[in-house]
């Protein structure tokens, strides 16, 4: 019964959170449509969700969300030391292939997302089978050491979580 009313529970917590920080007031009428939000558009949902990925370790959930923030925060002074102080000749794109370990979509999806959130990187194509994902990075000397930071500090995380 639980299970029909709260099909994805860290959806329905992830919605109510969201819905507090567009509304940006706590109040008990904004608590409650978050809590509606959170239970219909779940249920609504649910059949397109028929396999719904499991986590293994709610608790590096949160800190892969404070490693996440933290390199948001680095990178963001990074670019701007770019954009500020390089001259545009100085300034060396580079395409990376990081090749995958992940198999899980939302894994995968994940990563993406991570990769595209952090400034300076930014997530331009999956190979068809899943192998691997061409990221774009801002200003590399190394892009070896690029696809080693991404493999060492959101894969590893990722593959504990996601199994």
């Amino acid at each position: 019964m639980l299970k029909r009313l709260i099909p994805h529970p860290l959806l329905s917590l992830t919605l109510v959170l969201v819905w507090l920080g567009l509304v940006n007031t706590l109040t008990l009428g904004n608590l409650i449509l978050g809590a509606v939000f959170g239970l219909a558009i779940p249920m609504l949902t649910a059949a397109y969700w028929p396999d719904r990925p499991a986590i293994a370790r709610p608790l590096k959930v949160a800190e892969y969300i404070l490693v996440v923030l933290w390199d948001i925060i680095v990178a963001n002074v990074l670019v701007a030391k770019i954009i500020l102080f390089k001259r545009e000749p100085a300034i060396r794109s580079q395409w990376v292939p990081i090749p995958l370990e992940l198999k899980s979509a939302e894994a995968i999806t994940v990563l993406a997302g991570t990769i595209t959130m952090t400034p300076g990187t930014v997530s331009a194509t999956l190979a068809a089978d899943g192998s691997a994902i061409l990221v774009h990075c801002l200003h590399t000397d190394d892009p070896a050491a690029v696809r080693d930071e991404i493999k060492a500090r959101y894969e590893r995380r990722l593959l504990e979580i996601f199994p």
